[in-house]
């Protein structure tokens, strides 16, 4: 049944938004309404939709994209490069990994589709070189498959960071969802890296699992990392994030799937016992799961804002 208005205004209402968080919000009312239709759901196509004719498409003006380009040998281990019409001083890299509950997924969702090249170009746009992986996916490649792909991508973007016009000193990782779950096991598991102390000068973890066996896992979950509860645990993140010292964003939505809030107050609670202090977080007011990635390089800066000063502090 569709919601009523009376309705629609009871959930917004109920909504945690803060009065000053209110007035920053550059989210137009129509948008917001919208998303609170869709409710906490993940639901790609309703939330494309909405952002899709605010982004910009090809042939992207003031930038040079390389596509399909090979990190390893798996078919899926391709990478998108993004990167300045204009040469200038080194800078920092943003390396984005995708979502797609371990079974799907892509750089681009449909080969028309302006997500994720709306993140690529954000950071062009911003001062970065935009670097945009696949990996291989479950339940054909299973845990530790994902981690070992970022290895390999991390390894290769630091081998060609100076011919693109990167510094191989300033390389930040950002996963979103089953994305930001393989991210958050590359920093918790060191035994995976093949670049020395991991290559990264942060990690961006948005609407990520960290601890798998805070909540039962679904299907999908355990195609990817087995079946086997008794392994659940060393194949979480939350301790080695709790024990890394590498600068980190956690990021979530307020519409997010409850899961997706419990995680991020987990790993929010963790961080803040690691030895370098409590990490930057941010809780996303009116954003839904999707809504939260496919917003950047619109006038809403919630998060981007959030990675700049990121960027920039260190923490």
């Amino acid at each position: 049944m569709t919601l009523t208005r009376v309705a629609l205004t009871i959930v917004a209402t109920a909504l945690t938004l803060s009065a000053a968080q209110a007035q920053q919000s550059p989210m137009p009312d129509d948008i917001a309404w919208k998303l609170i239709e869709i409710g906490r759901a993940i639901d790609p196509p309703k939330t494309a939709a909405i952002y899709a004719p605010l982004q910009a498409r090809e042939p992207y003006a003031g930038v040079t994209v390389q596509r399909d380009v090979r990190y390893s040998p798996a078919e899926r281990n391709l990478l998108d490069l993004f990167t300045p019409d204009s040469a200038g001083a080194p800078r920092p890299i943003l390396i984005f990994v995708h979502g797609g509950a371990f079974i799907g997924g892509d750089r681009r969702r449909t080969p028309d589709s302006p997500f994720y090249d709306n993140i690529m170009l954000w950071a062009v746009k911003n001062g970065y070189i935009g670097v945009n992986i696949t990996y291989r996916l479950a339940p054909k490649y299973m845990w530790p498959a994902g981690v070992e792909d970022i290895a390999s991508a991390v390894q290769w973007v630091t081998a060609h960071a100076a011919e693109n016009g990167g510094d191989p000193a300033r390389i930040y990782l950002m996963g979103h969802s089953a994305g930001a779950v393989h991210v958050a096991s590359y920093v918790a598991h060191s035994e995976f890296h093949k670049v020395a102390g991991g290559g990264l000068a942060g990690a961006i973890l948005v609407s990520g699992i960290y601890d798998l066996t805070a909540t039962p896992l679904g299907d999908q979950e355990m195609a990817y990392f087995g079946t086997d509860p008794s392994r659940f645990k060393e194949r979480s993140s939350l301790s080695g994030l709790q024990a890394s010292t590498l600068p980190l964003l956690i990021a979530s939505a307020e519409l997010d799937l409850p899961r997706f809030v419990e995680q991020y107050a987990l790993l929010k609670q963790a961080a803040c016992k690691r030895p370098t202090g409590c990490a930057r977080s941010v809780m996303l007011p009116q954003h839904s799961h999707m809504s939260e990635v496919y917003s950047i390089n619109t006038d809403d800066d919630r998060l981007t804002r959030e990675i700049v000063e990121f960027v920039q502090g260190g923490k």
